[in-house]
């Protein structure tokens, strides 16, 4: 026999319901469905506003780093620091560490360039610097990651950044030579890579009041700030661009990624999309020092993430309109690619023993460690200073 109160109360309860519905779990689900989608509509706009911003500022910043070269032209000429290829290839070098970036020292060397200040060869040689130096970070990284994770491998996050910048400059190294023998070949001169002249009209039209009006400056501070404005647009684009999550897309280790041609195309994929080698290569850190990935692993992608990392300074010639300055991008690009690949294809194995013993030896105690680091700056301060000692020889 069922209980009297199960019969009343059934109705009481459907009755409280119907008469006061907020207290069922379906009557918010319109609610929050039009809160989530006002959400998604507001985060596109932001995205939007953002990316606009960014755009707007790389622009100027570069037009305004083409104006500011023009005026420091004479001043750089004379000047020991800026007198041969060694000198820019060190300047190029410093400056990725100072900024944390390769790629506003590479924006900053074409502009040098279309302004008169520097010659081909030391455009190419300082371009080349900042993709050296530009991986620095990712050493700063690992080094404030395994401080912050004690419990974790140290070595694996630190030696990430040995690890990358030992790379480049493996790969950049002969890269260079290759490519810089390309361009003086002329193989590049039939190619005309340029923004289009309505392109350039609409520069004119949209950036032309602010160029104008920032261009009454001193001559001086045109080139600084321009690199002060990129680097704000980079920090506008981070907000517009995907994303990268070392702990969370590390969680699923897939078999492929012991496999080195999917990791360099899955590198080349990565720094395309995020425009910076370093976020490229630093969401590697976490992943090597939780043990998602090993670092003889990330070699292909550290590999493949260099070479398409130039893609912004790319854009960056293309839209200072000068066909050399396109050529130069493209013969560094080049040079770079045909290394690598002939590593990839043909001496993987041997590279891959040679380059893990080299980490391993350095980060094997502190002292080897900071010896690492002090050549990290003492070679490219070397380079820079090298006008005074070797300027009448190699100008």
């Amino acid at each position: 026999m069922s209980d009297p109160t199960d019969e009343t109360s059934a109705p009481d309860d459907a009755h409280q319901e119907l008469a006061n519905p907020t207290l069922t779990a379906e009557a918010p689900a319109p609610d929050a469905g039009t809160a989530a989608s006002e959400r998604d509509w507001a985060g596109v706009l932001g995205k939007v506003v953002f990316f606009a911003v960014a755009l707007f500022l790389f622009i100027l910043a570069i037009q305004l780093m083409k104006e500011g070269a023009k005026a420091i032209a004479p001043s750089l000429e004379d000047s020991p620091l800026f007198s041969n290829g060694i000198s820019t290839l060190g300047a190029g070098w410093l400056g990725a560490y100072i900024v944390l970036s390769g790629s506003p020292i590479a924006a900053v060397a074409l502009s040098l360039y279309v302004g008169g200040a520097l010659t081909e060869l030391q455009t190419f040689t300082m371009l080349s610097g900042s993709r050296l130096g530009a991986s620095f970070v990712v050493l700063l990284v690992g080094f404030l990651y395994a401080m912050r994770n004690r419990g974790h491998n140290r070595g694996e996050s630190i030696g990430m950044g040995v690890l990358a910048l030992s790379l480049t400059a493996i790969v950049y190294v002969p890269g260079m030579l290759i490519g810089y023998a390309i361009l003086k070949s002329g193989a590049l001169d039939g190619i005309h890579l340029s923004a289009s002249e309505d392109v350039l009209s609409l520069i004119d039209y949209i950036w032309g009041p602010a160029l104008d009006l920032l261009t009454k400056l001193p001559g001086w501070t045109l080139l600084p700030l321009g690199l002060g404005l990129i680097l704000i647009s980079f920090r506008f684009l981070d907000r517009v661009l995907p994303q990268l999550d070392g702990e969370r897309h590390g969680s699923r280790r897939l078999e492929w990624l012991k496999r080195p041609w999917p990791m360099f195309a899955l590198g080349c994929v990565v720094a395309t999309l995020t425009l910076s080698v370093s976020v490229a290569l630093t969401v590697l850190v976490p992943l090597a020092s939780r043990g998602y990935i090993k670092r003889e692993e990330s070699i292909p992608y550290i590999m493949g993430a260099n070479i398409t990392t130039l893609a912004d300074t790319l854009v960056a010639a293309m839209v200072l309109g000068n066909a050399v300055a396109v050529h130069i991008v493209l013969a560094e690009a080049i040079g770079v690619s045909l290394v690598s690949l002939v590593f990839l294809a043909f001496l993987f194995g041997p590279m891959k023993r040679s380059i893990m013993a080299l980490d391993e030896w350095v980060v094997s105690t502190n002292r080897r460690l900071w010896l690492f680091v002090a050549v990290l700056f003492i070679l490219p301060a070397i380079f820079l200073t090298s006008g005074i000692w070797i300027g009448p020889i190699a100008h």
